[in-house]
């Protein structure tokens, strides 16, 4: 199959299915580092791409179509690796990259680093900042992304770990960032806060970095005591209701599961800081897949309500229909959600019961019983 941007396709997800898997942004990524990539500009184009922050593949696979090999490729979540994967056995072109975690590996004597631009400031130093720790010294880094979400805080970051930094021409409401000039890198470490009593721990990317957010401060109130057993916490983000749970019932285990990989750092980060990792399992998943089913007693849930920038309602009903499928009957969901969003009549659907636990101005905390 001749390979072609418009032909991927989305891992599938509950966003809506008429959003595109390739963007202008990943198109004029593609145009500004194509010398680069074929080794007419820096780059060698065979071992020394690095592809970070993918949605669906187009970044990775273009760079493949154009020859590129040995490309080393980070995507924070886990539905994009797939996606990527998906597509790449479509075009034949699987054997092209590797995945790899956001470590010294992935960008070790790398030239040329193609970046879609992360949202958070945080999540951009961390990167920047093992980028040029580890690439070689004539890297050169191709950050882009849409105008309307790019601030110049993102060329202050930039230059804090590069000496040189151009800006291109917008075209299509994008543009790129090329950083040259790798100085003063660092490995990424987790801020750390204490909280109640609990040291959080988060990598930059995690919601909510080192704070315990209002929601979660609400649920953590009001969850009730818990047999012998075990739990888990779906979405855990930082870890912190797993890590609480582990810290109030000393005989529990507690499994985390979130599809960031920020997130999965920084959950097992939050446990070791607090010394409950021996009882505190965290894995990337997408949702509960890797879960059989009528296996768990009890799980607790602060869904997300953004895909991206937008406001999606979809994420948290299928979360619900997850943990109904993993719930025992009889076991129970204890969720925390945006009041607005309205969220009981969806899990007396998906799950059963549900009693109000307690609400505030902001967030509502609901306990369903798997029917």
């Amino acid at each position: 199959m001749t390979f072609s941007l418009d032909d991927l396709r989305r891992w599938p997800d509950v966003e809506a299915p008429d959003l595109v898997a390739t963007d202008a942004a990943d198109r004029l990524l593609l145009d500004e580092s194509a010398a680069a990539r074929t080794g007419d500009g820096d780059g060698d184009g065979d071992g020394g791409i690095v592809v970070i922050g993918d949605g669906y593949g187009a970044l990775t696979l273009g760079a493949a179509a154009d020859g590129g090999r040995g490309i080393r490729v980070h995507q924070d979540p886990l539905t994009g690796e797939r996606a990527l994967a998906a597509n790449a056995e479509r075009f034949g072109l699987g054997d092209a990259f590797v995945s790899l975690p956001l470590s010294p590996e992935l960008v070790r004597d790398a030239r040329v680093v193609l970046l879609r631009l992360p949202r958070s400031l945080d999540a951009l130093r961390d990167i920047a900042g093992l980028i040029a720790a580890h690439a070689a010294p004539d890297v050169v880094v191709f950050a882009g992304g849409r105008v309307k979400h790019m601030t110049l805080a993102m060329n202050d970051v930039l230059r804090e770990s590069f000496t040189r930094l151009d800006v291109t021409h917008a075209r299509q409401k994008s543009r790129v960032l090329v950083a040259r000039e790798p100085h003063g890198g660092r490995d990424p470490v987790p801020v750390r806060a204490t909280h109640d009593g609990i040291i959080v721990c988060a990598f930059g990317g995690a919601f909510a970095g080192a704070s315990i957010d209002i929601g979660t401060r609400f649920l953590l109130e009001h969850l009730p005591p818990l047999p012998d057993g075990a739990a888990i916490d779906l979405a855990c983000g930082t870890g912190v209701v797993a890590t609480a749970l582990a810290l109030r019932h000393p005989s529990l285990d507690v499994l985390a599961c979130d599809q960031s990989a920020a997130a999965v750092a920084s959950a097992r980060a939050t446990a070791e800081a607090n010394a409950v990792a021996d009882r505190v399992e965290v894995v990337r998943d997408d949702m509960l897949g890797a879960q059989p089913d009528a296996s768990a007693s009890f799980i607790a849930l602060n869904p997300p309500f953004h895909s991206g920038s937008a406001v999606h309602e979809g994420i948290a009903p299928r979360m619900f229909a997850e943990a109904a499928r993993v719930l025992r009957p009889g076991g129970q969901l204890w969720a925390v959600w945006n009041s607005g969003l309205r969220y009981r009549p969806a899990l007396e659907r998906a799950v059963g019961p549900t009693r109000q636990v307690a609400r505030n101005s902001k967030f509502t905390v609901t306990a369903s019983t798997r029917r």
